[in-house]
């Protein structure tokens, strides 16, 4: 978290889910089917309807620990659309709201692990990139996407906000989970955009095959 960040501190229901990195401004569909995260899903509702997507942590020597770890940070999303299935799974779509850091694990008697978390309020002065900035991540991001064979609406990519672009692209692009992860951690948006940069610079230089971009 950014030092200077306004913090509220938060009891949140967590989905611990490999390679599932949900940014602040972004949208994330989720397929909910296991009971524990049914119930949560049901408790969210009639709560707050937020739910802490984090990633869990391999430890070395803790490949077997029940629960895994976690890492420290998070984002925690608001359900916004939801379409519940007969037979009680849950199709849904989280809207990421702010970026949180674990305090502690709560005891708690539900199926589904619940923290402590600080949640984080992006200050104003932190949303903004300057032109220079700007420019840069969108040439870096024009490249990419033509290595990738992307189409892009690149007048609507123009108009977005800093903050969205930059973290549309870290949650969009087909980085690994680490990287993302480590993009999720990164503070303020001017610092995220220029790892995002070096990430599409590293990312998109080989391909196994035809010499195009590998991102795994």
């Amino acid at each position: 978290m950014t030092a200077d960040a306004p913090l509220t501190i938060q009891r949140i229901a967590i989905f611990p889910l490999p390679g599932a990195v949900l940014f602040p401004g972004l949208h994330l569909p989720l397929h909910i089917f296991e009971p524990r995260y049914r119930a949560m899903v049901q408790e969210v509702l009639a709560r707050d309807r937020q739910i802490g997507m984090i990633q869990p942590r391999q430890i070395a020597g803790e490949e077997d620990r029940e629960p895994p770890a976690l890492y420290d940070v998070g984002c925690v999303g608001k359900i916004v659309d939801i379409e519940a299935l007969d037979d009680g799974r849950f199709n849904l779509v989280l809207e990421g709201l702010a970026r949180f850091r674990v305090r502690r694990e709560l005891d708690v008697t539900t199926p589904f692990r619940q923290v402590e978390a600080e949640i984080e309020t992006e200050a104003e002065d932190d949303s903004a990139l300057s032109s220079i900035e700007r420019a840069s991540l969108e040439r870096e991001a024009k490249r990419f996407a033509e290595r990738q064979g992307y189409v892009v609406d690149w007048n609507a990519v123009g108009q977005l906000d800093d903050a969205t672009l930059v973290n549309g692209i870290a949650q969009v692009a087909p980085f690994d989970a680490a990287a993302k992860q480590a993009l999720l951690e990164t503070g303020s948006i001017d610092a995220r955009a220029e790892l995002v940069v070096q990430m599409m610079q590293f990312f998109g230089r080989f391909d196994g095959d035809d010499g195009r971009a590998t991102l795994q």
